[in-house]
């Protein structure tokens, strides 16, 4: 009899586990398994956002930039039909390599996120890093309201360090801006942009880049601006020679850009005293804010993207 319990416990055993695996393998089959070669295969990607994509761009080394040379750029909807504006970086992201250099507008400054707040209006302080006034919030919301903004194809280099800081320290980068950036521009998004609708503007080290680069090239760029240009006081003289023969050439559309707390507002001022002082027609424009990331991620980049916008597509300035 003990052996024939023994053998009966040992049958039912089996049988359990026979059960068991049973009910596992059921299990089992209802989950999905990904294979190897499935998990290897990416998504597809999905249609670009509205509002249009960022595409980066790769240059070769030459004499002027033996390192070669990056930029992004922002194609809009309907690039053909958008102006062209070239965006260059502070100081904080040169030096540091053309990834980063090329990538500080697009995503240190969050030029993206205000440009993708443009085309949803309206605007509101927290956009603007909480640096605005109610008054000028209301003028941007109001031009807004009146033609929606549809953006602008928006270039971004790597801006360089320049050992020279004059007008002729900068002619090698001008080179690469005029001569191979922008036939590229124009190439990636079928441009018909003439010059009033080609423009140059930069913050900072990137802002005093560009009034030299822009007004030394009048027949090329439009449309000159400058946010919070590291300039000094004692350059307001050259700063308006170089608008005035900028002028003598072709009518070019300009504007300062400064802060309440802006180091270089005082420099800022200067220029534009002497540019009135000589005649010259401008803009300049005080807002609440600091010198640095956040106001180049708040009001910095909206007042740049929408003022370029507006000028260039030949309408009102907020």
């Amino acid at each position: 009899m003990s052996r024939l319990r023994a053998d009966s416990s040992v049958s039912e055993a089996l049988t359990r586990r026979s059960l068991l695996l049973a009910t596992a393998g059921l299990a089992l089959s209802g989950c999905h398994r990904t294979r190897p070669s499935e998990a290897s295969v990416p998504a597809e990607a999905g249609p670009p956002p509205p509002g249009g994509a960022w595409r980066v761009l790769d240059f070769p080394p030459a004499p002027d930039y033996p390192e070669g040379q990056r930029a992004q750029l922002l194609v809009p909807d309907a690039p053909a039909s958008a102006p062209l504006l070239i965006a260059l970086h502070g100081r904080g992201e040169a030096g540091r390599g053309l990834e980063i250099g090329a990538g500080a507008w697009p995503s240190e400054y969050a030029l993206d996120r205000l440009h993708r707040r443009l085309l949803a209006p309206p605007l509101t302080g927290a956009d603007l890093q909480d640096m605005f006034s109610p008054a000028r919030l209301d003028r941007l919301n109001a031009s807004l309201a009146e033609a929606p903004y549809k953006g602008l194809s928006v270039a971004c280099p790597a801006t360089p360090v320049l050992a020279d800081r004059s007008v002729e320290g900068a002619r090698s980068f001008a080179r690469f801006l005029i001569e191979t950036l922008l036939p590229r521009m124009r190439k990636e998004t079928g441009s018909t942009a003439d010059r009033a609708a080609t423009g140059i503007d930069g913050v900072s080290m990137g802002g005093r880049v560009a009034l030299f680069v822009g007004l030394s090239h009048p027949e090329i760029f439009g449309v000159v601006s400058a946010l919070q240009p590291a300039i000094s006081v004692d350059e307001a003289p050259l700063i308006s020679e170089l608008a005035r023969a900028a002028n003598a050439r072709a009518n070019v559309v300009l504007r300062l850009v400064s802060s309440d707390a802006d180091p270089f507002l005082p420099a800022v001022r200067a220029a534009s005293a002497r540019l009135a002082q000589d005649g010259v027609i401008h803009e300049l424009l005080v807002v609440p804010g600091t010198h640095g990331y956040e106001f180049n991620r708040g009001p910095g980049g909206a007042e740049m993207l929408l003022w370029h916008e507006r000028v260039q597509r030949g309408l009102k300035a907020p």
